[in-house]
């Protein structure tokens, strides 16, 4: 294993717990439109990755496919998904949303984007925006590494 700086050490388990953190609180924002952190989280899939079966969404959010049945089921009830037979194989269902389920998830992305801008905006100088956004293009390059 290569050798890392300490400063490198450090700063990685700072954006591991600052990260966690920050994951927390914008899903708690999530909570607040009316859906669970779950039901957010199978909105945004199907938002980002389009029309799954429940299995795959089960795979995809690691709970029991129990879990994403009664998870769809609630979402199904509030209006926000619909499910509809496989064009390739009618035996199965795909899960998609309706034009409230994506009215939805803009809505929670838009309120967490405007907390987060808020607060940011509150808490950080010039300087330290300036910071956050040179360390966001290090850790897209991570990301994408």
């Amino acid at each position: 294993m290569q050798q890392v700086s300490e400063q490198a050490a450090h700063a990685a388990a700072e954006v591991w717990v600052v990260f966690s953190r920050l994951r927390r609180r914008l899903q708690a924002l999530e909570g607040e439109g009316g859906s669970s952190p779950a039901q957010a989280s199978v909105l945004a899939r199907l938002s980002k990755q389009g029309p799954a079966s429940a299995s795959e969404l089960a795979a995809a959010e690691r709970v029991r496919p129990q879990s994403m049945a009664k998870i769809v089921a609630a979402l199904e009830q509030a209006g926000l998904v619909e499910r509809h037979p496989d064009p390739e194989d009618g035996r199965r269902l795909l899960v998609t949303l309706t034009e409230a389920g994506r009215t939805r998830r803009q809505g929670d992305r838009q309120a967490r984007e405007a907390w987060l801008a808020r607060t940011l905006h509150e808490r950080g100088d010039e300087e330290q925006l300036r910071a956050v956004i040179t360390a966001m293009a290090l850790l897209d390059e991570v990301a994408h590494s």
